[in-house]
């Protein structure tokens, strides 16, 4: 018999245009964008139904009610991106009021339907969507972009405790910080040399590649691991295992491989009592709506068949980390792909 049950964790990258405004033309996404405002909902009913803890990464600009109030809430120190395009701040000119004028923007009204639903946890995006390997930015910068991503948050009485970087741009050096303005997790990558993190280099398309064909093929393994291999010094490092990819018409063909990919590392971590870290972004679902919800629905039932076994249970990233107190004290090993 297994020491404990599977995890199943699911976070979700929740930016709306901050994620995409300096790498994607906003007429050319902005149905995914609107979508997600569709979509969300109909996540919290699905996560609601199977019983799923979930932990939503919000971008601190969203908490906002208006221009007024995110002015009131903007870093002293911001950075100063050599690629100009990446700050944020230059743009705020642009934008509407309010989350009425602009919904592409602001989403206060989105946060408090989240929160509505048992189980769901809001973590932190950054305030700014902010990029930890860009160069321009520093460490001192980063520490104030993190002070007003949970000043604004707890103005609504929220307390970030998770984080996830922007792209994926995890720093170890940066992790002391996060320890002492209060957070207990964050998302780190896969351990897969393709999944590392990284500013856009020359090897961007083959990583892509090898990713896009991971998602339908087993070709990095489970990436599942368990609680007492997780690195917990200074904050703990919850990694990915899976990105979700949305509902693709020319690889629609290839639907249930990419399903059952997903579906057989839950078998996995069921089986040998691991954690399984499941993500995406909201916007992902943005546009053929029904036909990601029913691959989503696919997934939960079959984790609510593991579940039903007593095999797995499903825990947000800020309750895996109270998990690992309960964990025996002992040398902690670097993380480990099963």
């Amino acid at each position: 018999m297994q020491d404990h049950k599977g995890i199943l964790i699911i976070s979700l990258d929740f930016e709306l245009n901050w994620g995409l405004r300096d790498s994607v033309k906003i007429e050319a996404y902005k149905e995914n964008i609107l979508g997600a405002r569709t979509a969300i909902p109909k996540i919290l009913d699905l996560f609601e139904k199977y019983g799923i803890h979930a932990t939503w990464a919000v971008v601190g600009f969203l908490f906002a009610q208006n221009k007024t109030e995110l002015y009131e809430f903007l870093p002293k120190k911001k950075p100063e991106y050599s690629n100009y395009a990446f700050s944020p701040y230059p743009y705020l000119k642009n934008i509407g009021n309010d989350e009425c004028e602009d919904p592409l923007h602001y989403a206060p009204s989105l946060i408090k339907k989240i929160r509505a639903v048992p189980g769901q946890e809001i973590g932190s995006h950054t305030f700014s969507h902010y990029y930890c390997m860009e160069d321009g930015q520093t460490a001192e910068c980063f520490v104030d972009d993190l002070a007003s991503a949970k000043k604004i948050a707890e103005s609504r009485g929220v307390s970030l405790e998770s984080l996830v970087f922007p792209r994926n741009q995890s720093r170890e050096d940066y992790l002391e910080v996060c320890r002492e303005l209060g957070l207990k997790c964050y998302r780190g990558n896969e351990k897969n040399r393709s999944y590392e993190s990284s500013r856009k280099n020359r090897f961007a398309l083959m990583k892509r590649a090898y990713r896009l064909a991971d998602s339908y093929v087993n070709l990095s393994g489970h990436n599942c691991y368990n609680l007492n291999e997780l690195e917990k010094f200074p904050v703990l490092n919850l990694p990915s295992s899976k990105f979700l990819r949305p509902y693709n018409r020319k690889l629609r063909f290839f639907e249930s491989l990419k399903i059952m990919r997903i579906t057989d590392s839950l078998d996995y971590a069921a089986k040998t009592g691991a954690i399984y870290h499941l993500w995406w972004h909201p916007h992902n679902f943005g546009k053929n709506i029904d036909k990601n919800l029913e691959m989503l629905e696919r997934i939960l039932k079959h984790y609510e068949k593991l579940k039903a076994q007593g095999l797995m249970e499903s825990l947000n990233m800020r309750e895996t980390a109270d998990a690992t107190k309960q964990q025996p004290q002992e040398k902690q090993a670097h993380n480990k792909s099963l």
